[in-house]
Parts: C-alpha cells; structure tokens; sequence
C-alpha cells in the first residue's frame, strides 16, 4: 500500500465538530487503500494564546522556556484526534515528534529538522495504525525541545513524507487551492490546477501565503508532490509539482502581492564595491532582510541604492542608512513607508520573450508608475506606490488573461 502524508492545520482542529471532520477525512483514505500518516497544528489561535500568557510573565520570555510552552499546542491536536479515529472504528495512535525521533538543530523558535527515525512510525503502520503526529516542533540530539516556527506544520508533513517516500504530502487547510490571484482583490482569480515548484517557491516569497516556504523548498529538494486542497470539502485542489513541458505553455501562471514593503533610498555615493558592501553587512548585521535592491549609475564614479525592507523593519533600517549615508557622504538617506510589490510568475518566461514589455506597457497604460523591477528567468517584481497595488494586480492579471 502506499503512504500517504496528511497535514491539517489549526482552523482544522478548532473545535471538536472540526477534529470529527478530519477523523472522517482521514479513515476515508484509510479505507481507499492507504497507509496514513497525519500531521496537525494546534487548534487555531492557541499558540498565541500561548505566546501571550508567556508575555505576561515577561516581555522577553528565552527562546527555550517558549518553545516548552509553544510545543503543547499540538499535543491537545495529536491525541483528540486520536480519539476521534477509534471511535470510528479505526486504529489510531499519537506521537509527539519527540517520541518519533524527529531530530532538530538547537535553534530555539525557528529550528530546521536534521533527521527523522522512522522505525517506530513504520512499525505502527505495519500493525495497520494511523499514525498522528505533532508538527511544528522537533527535538535536539541532547533531546531539548525545539519549534520550527510560523507554519513550521508544513515543514514537518514534507519532512516526513520524504523520509516514508509516501506518495505524495496533502495540505488541509481552509481555502480549496492555490489562486491566480488574491480573489479578495481580482475577483475573477481562478483556481489552478497545479503549479511547479519554482512557481510555487516564488508565489510564496512574495506574498501568496497558502504554502509556507520551507515546506516548498523541502519538496523541491526531494520531487515531492503537494496536494493542497480544502479541509471542508472533498474536492481536487491545486498539485505543486516538478516542472513538465505542458507547463511552459502557460506563460503566466499567477500574479501575488505584498503590502508590508517600505523602501530606502542612499542618493550618491562613491561608487565602490566596498561601500555596497558596507550598506549591506550593516543591514543583514542588524538581522534586516533586505529583498528588492536597485542601482543607479548617477556617473560613472557615483550611484544611488534603493533597497525594499518589511514594513516593521523600517524605522531601524532607515535609521541604520542615515548613519551610513553620513560615513558615505550621501547627498541625502530617505524613505518611503507605503509601497507595495506586485509579481508575475510563470515558467513559461524562460522560453518567451517580450513578457516584461507587456508587464510595463500594461502597467502605463493603467496610470501605475514602477518605482523600482527585479527579476528572476520566472518572476518579474515591480514595487509601486501602495495605493496602486490592487489596480496594478487587477490590470496584469487580465492581460495575460488568466
């Protein structure tokens, strides 16, 4: 029989009439055949609940005493759920990943998973178990309790299913699928059908957040399918699959946005790798993440950088480029707090020409001014003021008709 991978997360175990429909879902497959393996999160909204009774005993709690605290969550999860399987009639059992062997680094809040023993998963469903299985958290080799962080769920289903070579890892969650579009702002977006994973990887790290983006680098690394489909209903949802060749026929298969974006601008200074160099380890030293990055030649000794920061970054970063403006002798550091990224994806840039031409054609003739483009062989960014997001979402995505 093979193994399939089933991970549902905290608005799928809210209540009990939600871990009742997962119980069903979840001996359903059993009963088609498969060997199954489930991974689910806390209900929703306990770990911050968690988060919050922490910060009431100190506004600065350590990262190990959190993760103590943050891991029970899905233990609540793990053994209703459990129940909910026996008293359909099915055999289930609960581990936490402690008990399952799966191994983490020692980064407390955000660690990554280094291992996974199968043995005692294997032996369970051998004896024709379901196996329930906590996610999010891992443990240390010195067995110290770890999570992997915000959607870390995701992270751990892919890990497992890796390591069990299931057939393929299905994400439950509460929307049927992975969109063209944000329907709240395109409201013709459309579901897809699949998605590659360079696709996939890219609509995550700019904006869509129905994937967490580990769990996409994760099965990208190892060929392994992603269902993503809705816990409330029985329908097909969107397959995040290895690029085919039928899939370079869509040139554009979906456009994403974020509205947290802030933009900083050092105007002239030498034009030195040095200096770049200087603005950049000052930044990542402050542990900023920087994502879209410009230069501009003002002569052939001086430029201008302008580089996009999270919004809650800002006021640091913009702090952080005054001081470096004065060391660089800048003509002027400034900001701007309210911009927006607008991103087109679509393998089928790799083999087309003309598509950017079309992005800032469209993007013009809709009265949208770009204000800084980065690009990749499958994505084009283009940071515009934050008023024009959605006009800019809405025009690209019914010129490429999607």
């Amino acid at each position: 029989m093979s193994i399939i991978v089933q991970k549902y997360g905290g608005t799928s175990m809210a209540n009990s009439e939600c871990v009742k429909n997962v119980a069903e879902k979840v001996v359903n497959a059993k009963l088609r055949g498969h060997d199954v393996v489930v991974v689910v999160s806390a209900p929703a909204g306990f770990t911050d609940h968690l988060v919050s009774r922490a910060k009431e005993i100190t506004d600065k709690p350590s990262g190990r005493e959190l993760d103590m605290i943050l891991a029970t969550g899905e233990q609540i999860s793990i053994s209703l759920l459990a129940m909910a399987i026996k008293a359909l009639g099915e055999d289930a059992i609960s581990f936490t990943s402690a008990q399952v062997g799966i191994i983490t680094d020692g980064n407390h809040n955000k660690a990554k998973i280094e291992a996974i023993n199968t043995d005692k998963l294997l032996k369970a469903l051998g004896e024709g178990k379901i196996v329930i299985i906590a996610g999010f958290q891992g443990v240390t080799k010195d067995l110290e309790i770890t999570t992997l962080g915000r959607g870390g769920s995701d992270t751990s289903a892919v890990a497992i299913g890796v390591a069990l070579d299931a057939a393929e890892v299905e994400i439950y969650t509460d929307v049927d699928g992975i969109y063209t579009a944000d329907p709240r702002v395109v409201p013709n977006a459309h579901k897809m059908d699949y998605i590659t994973f360079d696709e996939m990887l890219e609509m995550a790290g700019s904006g869509a957040k129905v994937l967490h983006l580990r769990s996409v680098e994760l099965a990208a690394k190892n060929n392994m399918p992603i269902h993503l489909r809705s816990s409330f209903s029985d329908a097909i949802g969107t397959y995040v699959l290895d690029e085919e060749d039928k899939m370079e026929h869509v040139l554009v298969r979906g456009v994403a946005h974020t509205t947290n974006n802030a933009k900083i601008t050092i105007a002239n200074i030498d034009n030195t790798s040095k200096n770049i160099a200087l603005i950049f380890k000052t930044i990542s030293d402050a542990n900023i993440n920087v994502d879209v990055i410009t230069q501009n030649y003002i002569n052939i000794d001086r430029i201008t950088i302008s580089f996009t920061v999270a919004q809650e970054e800002y006021d640091r970063a913009l702090e952080l480029s005054k001081d470096l403006g004065r060391r660089l002798k800048a003509d002027e550091v400034y900001g701007n707090e309210k911009v927006a990224k607008v991103c087109i994806i679509g393998v089928g840039m790799k083999s087309t020409s003309g598509v950017a031409s079309r992005v800032f054609t469209c993007l013009a003739d809709h009265n949208v001014a770009i204000d800084m483009v980065s690009t990749s062989d499958i994505n084009i960014t283009c940071v515009v003021n934050q008023d024009d997001y959605a006009k800019a979402v809405i025009a690209i995505h019914n010129e490429f008709e999607l």
